[in-house]
């Protein structure tokens, strides 16, 4: 894959099979209404596929499979060494597949290509692998109990699991869902983004290959207003777990009390700061500032988009960090050498150009940007955008824009620094940049969020959970407490005679 060039890509998409139906009961087939909804290319506006356009009727039907599927053990009742080697085999299946699923996120997401082969296809074989690989290493419990007693506390699958996945890493997020559900052996109901369904399809059709016993895992491509919100107040769907906007997130929470109470557990928005002491390697923090915000075209729940910079250095960190910005210049997704790609579409696109005219009327400065550019491709590109001379309460700093907008604040000393990161209701990430020890971690330490670097940003593996603070979400991806969140815990207390 590393040595294709733009042509390649384009050859090779042009010649791609691409799979829209739904996946239910280990095989595809059309939504049972028969609508479809075309899903399109960012990087032109051009439409790829038409994909099935599930309803009600599809969700209770594939929520009756799963049921079924999950009551008959057939998954559950598996043997965690026999689970793990479907996982590990689908996993083995998806690097087969690496260049095919590696353009249909290209295609579907407008992602550069060098992100789909480098990050997104290999980030969800280790999670799948991992996860797989994971699963016959964790051990129920015996209490400490007295002599006549026994006290065995199991960790037992929650059941049917709705997952509800976002269209800004769709690849990455559903492994982060699938792997550990599936792994302690519930059922899996998947609704991909409407916008961005193929890559999961396409794997869901792998997992079958891989071993998965028909019924375990379906994927219903659908408008998250009348699916998703079916799903979630679903009696049949023990739980649920959504990435996306905290606005959607609290509807879901609710419905989950209107409802059976299912398990909802959540990875909402950001806001994050990334925080630059005058004593740090500055080079590299420039660098890092630039991919804190513009990478995936700034599409990104953990986007550092709130450059919070010690005020001695700030003028000459802007500058550098403009520079950087440079290196990030949107185009062709299929072109190897492309850092930024487009918008997800022409909504986000409006929507970051309204937020960059806030930002003037606000008395920000625009240092660089502000402007949409290639827009004779068709498609939905937006330039690397720097305001300097923020005040934290303005609305740019204040609210998610999900687009290559970067906000820079400065600060006087560490305490003003914690207190401008901490005032936001986000806590997902952040970052703080300092060659002082007690200063970096001090500040580390007080700043309320889930995951926060020190001298880098985007810091983690599959091995960390990753999730957020305040109205950022609740429950963990990634590592082992991820199981967590898909199983219950069962007391079995027994005396002796």
């Amino acid at each position: 894959m590393l040595d294709r060039t733009r042509q390649d890509w384009h050859s090779l998409a042009d010649a791609l099979d691409i799979e829209g139906r739904a996946f239910i009961n280990g095989q595809y087939r059309e939504a049972l209404a028969g609508e479809t909804r075309a899903t399109l290319n960012p990087a032109d506006g051009r439409r790829l596929i038409d994909v099935a356009n599930c309803g009600i009727e599809d969700a209770d039907y594939a929520v009756d499979i799963a049921r079924r599927a999950f009551e008959s053990g057939i998954w559950a009742d598996m043997a965690p060494a026999d689970r793990k080697m479907v996982l590990v085999r689908w996993a083995e299946l998806i690097e087969d597949h690496a260049e095919e699923i590696a353009l249909l996120e290209s295609l579907d997401v407008g992602k550069p290509i060098a992100d789909t082969t480098g990050v997104d296809v290999p980030s969800a074989v280790r999670t799948i692998r991992w996860s797989g690989e994971a699963i016959d290493k964790v051990y129920d419990q015996i209490s400490p109990t007295p002599a006549d007693c026994l006290a065995l506390v199991q960790r037992l699958p929650l059941g049917v699991v709705a997952a509800i996945v976002p269209w800004n890493f769709p690849l990455s997020t559903t492994a982060w869902k699938l792997a550990p559900s599936l792994a302690t052996g519930n059922s899996v109901i998947l609704k991909p983004a409407s916008n961005t369904p193929l890559s999961a399809l396409r794997i869901a059709g792998l997992a079958s290959e891989a071993g998965l016993p028909d019924g375990v895992l379906q994927v219903l491509p659908g408008p998250g207003g009348s699916l998703g919100r079916h799903l979630a107040l679903h009696d049949g769907i023990d739980g649920l777990t959504f990435t996306g906007s905290t606005e959607v997130g609290k509807q879901l929470m609710r419905y989950s009390g209107e409802s059976n109470l299912k398990r909802t557990f959540l990875e909402l928005g950001g806001k994050s700061p990334n925080i630059v002491f005058a004593d740090a390697n500055l080079d590299k923090a420039a660098v890092m500032a630039a991919v804190a915000v513009f990478y995936n075209g700034g599409q990104t729940c953990t986007a550092g988009t709130r450059l919070i910079v010690e005020e001695s250095i700030r003028e000459k960190f802007v500058e550098m960090v403009v520079a950087k910005s440079r290196d990030w210049m949107p185009g062709d997704p299929l072109d190897p050498s492309t850092a930024m790609g487009p918008m997800i579409d022409a909504a986000q696109l409006k929507t970051v150009a309204d937020y960059v005219a806030i930002g003037r009327e606000e008395g920000a400065s625009l240092a660089a940007g502000g402007t949409q550019v290639l827009a004779d491709t068709g498609g939905c590109y937006y330039e690397p955008t720097v305001f300097d001379a923020v005040d934290n309460g303005m609305r740019i700093a204040r609210e998610e824009i999900f687009g290559p907008v970067m906000s820079v604040i400065g600060f006087r000393d560490a305490e003003e620094a914690v207190a401008i990161a901490n005032d936001s209701i986000y806590g997902l990430a952040g970052a703080v940049w300092s060659n002082n020890i007690n200063t970096a971690h001090r500040v580390a330490a007080a700043v309320r969020v889930g995951t926060m670097g020190i001298n880098n940003y985007f810091g983690g593996d599959i091995t960390v959970p990753f999730g957020g603070f305040k109205q950022s979400g609740n429950g963990r991806d990634k590592s082992m407490h991820a199981f967590d969140d898909y199983t219950e815990l069962k007391t079995t207390w027994i005396e002796f005679d």
